[in-house]
C-alpha cells in the first residue's frame, strides 16, 4: 500500500474521526446534561471533511488502495455535495431535535457515519468496496428512519425501509457475484476492458444478468418506479430532518453509483441499459406525479414528487457521453438544494411530532411568516422549474441530454409531466398564500422555534438554489469535469489489482 493512499480517503476519515469522537464525547457526559453542542462538533468535522474534499482537486487523478478507490474531479464533485447536504441537515436538526430527544449523541453521530458510507460509494472503484460502503450509509439510514420510537409510523418506516432494502441490497450483491463469474474480476475497470470485445465476450447471459440486478438494487436506492414503494411511508413516518437527508445525500451517492456503473463498468452495453432506463424514467415521472396530485399530507406529496425527479433525471442518461453525465450532476446538485430547503421549512411549521402535517395546515403562511412564506414559495416554484431557479436549468440541462441523444419523445413527456407537476406544488403554494381563517391567524406559525443553526440551514439552501438558477457556470463546469472523469475503457490504463495504483490525467 502507498503510504499517499490515505490522501484518497482523507474525506471519510475526518468523518469517521468526527462520528467516534461525538461518540466517546456522549458515552462521558452524565446523565441529563444536555447534548446540543454534540451536533456542533459533528457539524464541525463535516465542514473539515467539505474542505478537505476540495483540496483532493490538488492531488492527481488516481486509484488507492490496490485500485479499490479513486480520487478524481467526479468524486471530488460528489463528496462536496453530499457534505453540504450532511451539513445543512446537521444544522436543521440542532434547532429541531427537542433537547429531551433520546439517544441525541447517536443521532449525530449516525449522520456522520452515513455520510462516510455515501462518500466512500462515490469514490469507489472496486465492487467489493461498492456493497461495504452501501452497508454502512444503509445501515445509518434504516436507524435515523426509525428515531421516533414513541410512535406508531416510527418503527413502521424503519422496517419497512430496512426489509426492501435488504432485499434491494440482495440484487446489487448477486448482480456483482454474476460479473465476477463472468470477468474474473471485480474491479470496474478491469470488468470494462473484460467486455470491450462486445459483442464477442463470453458467457453473455451472465453479464446481462448482473446489468439487470445491479440496476434493480441502484434503482430502489434512488426511489424509481417501480421501486419505490417504500418512498412515501418513510418519508411519512421518519423525521423531517432526517428526510431532509434522506431524500437528497444518498440519492446522490446512488446517482455517483449509478453513472459509474453505466458509463465506466457497462459502456459497451449501453444499447441495452439506454433503453431501459427510458422507459424507468417515464415510469417514474408518470406514477410520482398521478399519485402526488392525491395527497394530502405535505411529506407523502414530497415523497412522490422525490420519485417524479428521479424520472427526471434519469432522462439524463439518454444523453450522449459526457453531455449525459454533466446534465446528471448539475441536477443532483439543484435537486438537493431545494429539496433540503423545503423540507426545512416544513420541519419548521410541523414540528419534530409533525403536529400540522396537511395541506390546508399551510394556510396562510406568508401572512403568519413572511420569511417562511416566501421560502416555501420560492423552492416550490423551484421544484416546478420556473427561470431563475436551480431546478429550471437542472430539468433544462437534462432535457437537452436527452434531446441530444435522440430521445426526443422521453423530453416531451417529462415536459408534460412538469406540467402536471404543477397543479400540486402550486396547491400548496395557493394554501400559503391564502389569507388564513381567524383563528388560524392568531396561531403561532412555528411549531419548532427557529435559531440560529435552522435560519442557516435556510440560508444555505436558498442561496444554492438561487445561485444555480442566476450564475450557474461555476457548477455546471464543476459538472463537465466530473463528467470527462468518467471515461471509456480505451482510455483507462489497467494495471492488476495488487499493483494498481494511478490512472493518468485527462
Amino acid at each position: 500500500m502507498n503510504p499517499g493512499d490515505s490522501l484518497r480517503i482523507l474525506p471519510e476519515i475526518i468523518l469517521t474521526l468526527t462520528g467516534v469522537l461525538v461518540m466517546l464525547i456522549d458515552a462521558s457526559l452524565p446523565p441529563g446534561w444536555p447534548r446540543r453542542g454534540l451536533g456542533w462538533v459533528a457539524a464541525l468535522g463535516t465542514t473539515v471533511a467539505l474542505w478537505s474534499s476540495l483540496w483532493q482537486l490538488s492531488l492527481p487523478v488516481g486509484t488507492g488502495f490496490y485500485g479499490t478507490v479513486e480520487t478524481s474531479p467526479f468524486t471530488v464533485f460528489f463528496h462536496v455535495l453530499i457534505c453540504g447536504i450532511v451539513l445543512v441537515a446537521l444544522l436543521l436538526a440542532l434547532d429541531t431535535l427537542p433537547e429531551d430527544s433520546h439517544h441525541q449523541g447517536e443521532y449525530y453521530a449516525l449522520v456522520v457515519f452515513g455520510a462516510v458510507g455515501m462518500c466512500l460509494l462515490t469514490s469507489a472503484i472496486e465492487l467489493l468496496v461498492v456493497f461495504i460502503a452501501l452497508e454502512i450509509s444503509s445501515i445509518s439510514t434504516y436507524v435515523l428512519a426509525g428515531y421516533r420510537k414513541h410512535t406508531g409510523r416510527g418503527p413502521e418506516a424503519a422496517i419497512k425501509y430496512f426489509l426492501l432494502g435488504s432485499f434491494a441490497t440482495a440484487f446489487l450483491l448477486y448482480g456483482i457475484a454474476l460479473i465476477f463469474g463472468a470477468t474474473g474480476s471485480t474491479q470496474i475497470y478491469e470488468i470494462a476492458h473484460a467486455l470491450a470485445p462486445m459483442p464477442n465476450v463470453p458467457n453473455l447471459p451472465l453479464v446481462l444478468a448482473s446489468l439487470c440486478l445491479m440496476l434493480v438494487g441502484i434503482l430502489f436506492k434512488v426511489s424509481a418506479a417501480p421501486f419505490h414503494v417504500w418512498t412515501p411511508d418513510v418519508y411519512e413516518g421518519a423525521p423531517s430532518p432526517v428526510v431532509a437527508l434522506l431524500s437528497t445525500a444518498p440519492k446522490a451517492a446512488a446517482f455517483a453509483l449509478l453513472l459509474r456503473v453505466l458509463y465506466e463498468e457497462f459502456p459497451t452495453l449501453h444499447s441495452i441499459w439506454v433503453p431501459v432506463l427510458w422507459i424507468v424514467a417515464v415510469l417514474s415521472m408518470t406514477v410520482g406525479n398521478l399519485a402526488a396530485l392525491r395527497q394530502q399530507n405535505v411529506k407523502r406529496m414530497l415523497a412522490y414528487s422525490s420519485i417524479a425527479h428521479a424520472g427526471y433525471l434519469l432522462a439524463a442518461f439518454a444523453g450522449l457521453g459526457a453531455s449525459g453525465v454533466a446534465a446528471a450532476c448539475f441536477y443532483i446538485a439543484a435537486y438537493a438544494a431545494m429539496n433540503v430547503g423545503i423540507f426545512a421549512v416544513v420541519t419548521l411549521v410541523s414540528g419534530y411530532d409533525e403536529k400540522l402535517p396537511l395541506v390546508r395546515d399551510f394556510r396562510g403562511l406568508i401572512y403568519r411568516s413572511p420569511a417562511l412564506g416566501s421560502l416555501l414559495i420560492f423552492f416550490l416554484i423551484s421544484l416546478i422549474g420556473i427561470p431563475f431557479t436551480g431546478g429550471f436549468f437542472g430539468k433544462f440541462y437534462s432535457f437537452s441530454a436527452a434531446v441530444g441523444g435522440g430521445a426526443v419523445w422521453l423530453a416531451v413527456i417529462g415536459l408534460l409531466n412538469s406540467g402536471l407537476a404543477s397543479a400540486y406544488y402550486l396547491r400548496l403554494a395557493f394554501a400559503s398564500a391564502q389569507r388564513p381563517a381567524e383563528e388560524i391567524a392568531n396561531a403561532p406559525v412555528h411549531s419548532t422555534p427557529m435559531g440560529i443553526a435552522v435560519a442557516a440551514a435556510l440560508l444555505f439552501a436558498a442561496a444554492a438554489t438561487l445561485i444555480l438558477g442566476i450564475v450557474p457556470d461555476k457548477i455546471l463546469h464543476a459538472s463537465e469535469a466530473a463528467a470527462h472523469t468518467l471515461r471509456p475503457p480505451s482510455e483507462v490504463q489497467v494495471t492488476p489489482p495488487i499493483t494498481a495504483n494511478a490512472r493518468p490525467n485527462p
